[in-house]
């Protein structure tokens, strides 16, 4: 049972296993999605299609009729990764061996539905992956077995997804002999020990040049590629172009910030521009600085910053925010 891309590395991994067999793929069901609001099917059906699997989508899973629909398929196991529903208690005692999910923290750090993108906002050193046994409440099951990742300099939230559904299915496929043959012990959370990541919401990514660099620098990371890390800059000296002509729009309008780095070396004024030339945009934040990399103006394509300063006289002494 699965939805996102963060599941399709285990499912992949169970399909071509000789020591399973895969009786039916439960997914989400096809959301309307881009500007012409098309039906387009989740991630984990089209691995799953690619694959010759049934698959079932019910609006919800605890409807009766897709609970005895579970019931008719008599599953040993049923594994659960990035699904987007809890599952009701009517599901969770069907299978012989229980239901067990792949979750993308080292809990009882970070249950809930972004723990990738907190743990690198959070300033974590290291974050993992946990096989857990699965309770009615959320994320609380206890563990079976769970494996940890550095987590590097270099590190976005779209990195650390693809890294951490490798070392997923790969501990999936470890940890599930073991369940099927009781050979081994769960152990229970520490309550006291837990923490929640909540849902992303766009706002999330907006920056506040009172803050840390370092607090920034994590918040680019954190939210790269969705919700993105930005600002919204106006019409005045920071969209001058060397055009008179184009010299932007009335309205505000979002920055996005692709790449950063932290210069401990330099300060400022919060939000004062300290360099802007050649292929360098250094920004004051409330401890240090941050030396923008990548950007992308809204409505236009993601740039180095050489080519946006091509377009846009930015300079030292101007204000961001």
């Amino acid at each position: 049972m699965g939805t996102a891309e963060l599941a399709c590395a285990s499912l992949k991994a169970l399909a071509a296993s000789s020591q399973f067999q895969v009786v039916a793929v439960v997914t989400q069901p096809d959301r309307p999605k881009g500007r012409d609001l098309k039906l387009q099917p989740p991630a984990v059906k089209q691995t799953a299609l690619a694959a010759g699997l049934p698959v079932l989508q019910p609006e919800r899973a605890r409807d009766p009729v897709f609970v005895e629909e579970l019931r008719r398929l008599d599953a040993a196991l049923i594994v659960v990764a990035a699904y987007g529903q809890l599952l009701p208690s009517s599901i969770l005692a069907l299978p012989t061996h229980g239901c067990v999910n792949v979750h993308t923290s080292l809990l009882p750090k970070y249950r809930g539905a972004a723990p990738i993108q907190w743990a690198i906002l959070n300033d974590e050193p290291e974050t993992g992956v946990t096989i857990m046994q699965m309770v009615e409440k959320l994320d609380a099951g206890a563990i079976l077995s769970q494996r940890a990742t550095p987590i590097a300099q270099e590190d976005n939230a779209a990195t650390l997804h693809d890294r951490l559904a490798h070392i997923g299915a790969e501990l999936l496929l470890e940890t599930l002999p073991q369940c099927v043959n009781n050979t081994i012990n769960p152990r229970p959370q520490d309550e006291a020990a837990a923490s929640y990541a909540r849902k992303i919401t766009k706002e999330d990514g907006r920056l506040d040049w009172s803050q840390p660099a370092r607090s920034l620098w994590n918040r680019i990371r954190a939210f790269t590629p969705w919700p993105g890390a930005y600002i919204t800059v106006g019409r005045g000296e920071l969209l001058r172009a060397p055009n008179p002509l184009s010299s932007g729009p009335p309205n505000p309008r979002m920055l996005k910030i692709w790449k950063a780095t932290v210069l401990d070396n330099l300060s400022g004024r919060p939000g004062e521009v300290l360099e802007a030339g050649g292929n360098s945009i250094v920004v004051a934040c409330g401890e240090a600085a941050l030396r923008i990399h990548e950007l992308q103006m809204e409505g236009g394509r993601r740039l180095t910053v050489g080519q946006f300063l091509a377009g846009h006289r930015w300079q030292a002494g101007d204000r961001l925010g």
